[in-house]
């Protein structure tokens, strides 16, 4: 792969995705797009360039997107989000919407669904009564390979060991051979469907709790400025959103406010004039 073949990688990568590709990642591309190429006959990510650069490449370009995104996830990944929302967030958001009995919850770069997943067992294991509410929840991402996968619900037992404790693995999943099926019960709450957060985003429903973890870190700047603005349309005035143990909205936007006391990365909409 020559300097020039990585550029405009980059630049593709940066025009349908926002992710930002600085140098020095050649060797990530070259990791990435060999599969790619072999699986089009092709005997090197050069030649899978090359074809690139024909016109009618559409659909080798949507390849390059979904070869590149970064998939890292967890079940309960950090632990500490996930005890702040037990502990904290959801019961004073249940308690703030219990006379209409509605909470309204996404999860952005879902990844192969192990965040929203992990989401939805609290939901449940924790709080019984959500039960008899209305639960809009909706978890989205860039892939569809992605979604495929998070609406498949289907984990090795790999992916069960990172972060699922045992005792919540044999009440929520199924053992299929060297698989594990996550329950129906889990699976129909969550509405997958696709976006780009650095797109146009269609109308939706104001949300009482955004995550949007570990997935700034791979925007510029100005990207990351444009999806705190839209995120903060998106949010309810008391909502809350959560980000990343290596993110901030510090320099990026002024509409948020961290809440400290909660811990684990969680921000309220900042009063105006503040």
């Amino acid at each position: 792969m020559t300097p020039a073949d990585f550029v405009h990688v980059a630049k593709l990568l940066q025009e349908r995705s926002a992710i930002a590709l600085e140098p020095g990642k050649e060797y990530l591309v070259e990791s990435r797009l060999l599969p790619v190429a072999k699986r089009h006959g092709l005997a090197s990510v050069a030649e899978y360039i090359a074809k690139l650069r024909e016109p009618g490449a559409s659909g080798l370009t949507d390849e390059l997107v979904e070869a590149m995104v970064t998939t890292e996830t967890s079940f309960f990944r950090d632990v500490i989000p996930f005890d702040a929302l037990r502990k904290n967030v959801l019961p004073e958001l249940i308690a703030a919407r219990r006379s209409e009995r509605r909470l309204a919850i996404w999860c952005a770069a879902a990844s192969s669904g192990q965040e929203p997943y992990s989401l939805a067992i609290v939901l449940r294991e924790w709080f019984p009564e959500l039960e008899t509410w209305d639960i809009v929840f909706q978890a989205t991402d860039i892939s569809n390979a992605m979604l495929e996968r998070c609406r498949a619900g289907i984990y090795s037992q790999l992916e069960v060991n990172r972060g699922m404790p045992a005792s919540l693995l044999v009440k929520w999943f199924t053992q299929e051979g060297a698989r594990w099926r996550i329950d129906d019960r889990l699976r129909k709450m969550i509405a997958f469907r696709q976006l780009n957060l650095a797109a146009w985003w269609p109308p939706t429903t104001a949300f009482d709790l955004i995550f949007l973890r570990n997935v700034m870190i791979y925007f510029d700047v100005p990207t990351k400025r444009e999806i705190l603005a839209k995120v903060a349309r998106a949010l309810k005035p008391d909502g809350l959103l959560a980000l990343g143990g290596a993110e901030s909205t510090l320099n990026l936007s002024e509409s948020f406010q961290r809440v400290d006391v909660y811990k684990g990365g969680y921000h309220r909409l900042a009063a105006k004039g503040t």
